[in-house]
């Protein structure tokens, strides 16, 4: 197994927040990508309603990860909360202590992992 660590986060969208969350998504995924490079997969996906939106984030290790929560503190989790509720958050790999710790008021759930592959 790998030292990744990733999750699918659930969140629901406030009401008549779309458009705004929308565009916050997409300043989101430029900086992640431009500025993380431990950064794997970071896949936004909405219901066909526009009510809910899953985002999969796979991050190389621990490390990576808290580079990653560290941007979103600094610069998202403000708007980010204002335009959306967190109602689950389903984390795999092997996070460390560290991250455990930063995701803990997100009430998430660990998934261990027991057996597979990836390939790259």
């Amino acid at each position: 197994m790998s030292d990744h660590v990733h999750w699918i986060l659930e969140a629901k969208i406030n009401n008549g927040e779309l458009a705004n969350f929308k565009n916050m998504m997409t300043e989101m995924v430029q900086v992640t990508r431009d500025n993380e490079p431990g950064t794997l997969n970071y896949e936004w996906s909405i219901s066909e309603d526009g009510a809910t939106c899953h985002i999969y984030e796979r991050y190389v290790d621990s490390a990576a990860t808290m580079v990653h929560m560290a941007s979103f503190g600094k610069n998202f989790a403000k708007k980010f909360m204002s335009l959306a509720s967190v109602t689950g958050v389903t984390v795999y790999g092997n996070p460390d202590d560290t991250v455990r710790g930063a995701m803990e008021a997100l009430g998430p759930v660990y998934m261990a992992p027991i057996g597979g592959f990836a390939r790259n």
